[in-house]
C-alpha cells in the first residue's frame, strides 16, 4: 500500500476547494464522509457537497500554508479570504481509507463568522 496515500489525497482536496471544484472534493470522498467543524456535524456526500457549496460562494481566495501526512492520516492548513471575514486560517485533519477521505475535522476561530452573522438584518 502506498505509505503516503492521504498526503497525496490533501493535496487534492485541498487544491479542489482552492480552485471551489466541488465535483472534485466530492469525487475524493467516501459515500459515508463525516465532517465536524464549528457549525457541527454532516455525515454523507450530499452534506458534504452543500458545505463545500457555501464554502465556496463565501471565500474569495485561499491560500495552502502547509499540507503533512502519510498512509491514512493527513493535516491541511490554508489562509481563507472569505466575504465575511478577511482572513481564516484553517486546519483540516484528514482521516483516509481504502483511497478515500472519510472524514475531516476543520478547525477554525468561528469568532469572526459570528459576529458577522449577528450583523446580518433578516429580510
Amino acid at each position: 500500500m502506498n505509505n503516503t496515500q492521504a498526503l497525496e489525497i490533501a493535496h487534492a482536496y485541498v487544491n479542489a476547494i482552492a480552485a471551489k471544484d466541488v465535483e472534485k472534493i466530492v469525487s475524493l470522498s467516501a459515500d459515508d464522509v463525516v465532517c465536524n467543524s464549528p457549525i457541527g456535524q454532516l455525515q454523507g456526500t450530499e452534506r458534504f457537497r452543500a458545505f463545500h457549496d457555501g464554502f465556496a460562494r463565501m471565500s474569495t481566495k485561499l491560500t495552502v500554508l502547509a499540507v503533512f501526512g502519510g498512509e491514512e492520516q493527513a493535516v491541511v492548513v490554508y489562509d481563507v479570504e472569505t466575504h465575511p471575514v478577511p482572513h481564516a486560517i484553517t486546519a483540516e485533519l484528514i482521516q483516509v481509507k481504502d483511497g478515500k477521505l472519510v472524514s475531516t475535522e476543520v478547525i477554525y476561530d468561528a469568532t469572526p463568522f459570528a459576529a458577522y452573522m449577528a450583523s446580518i438584518q433578516p429580510h
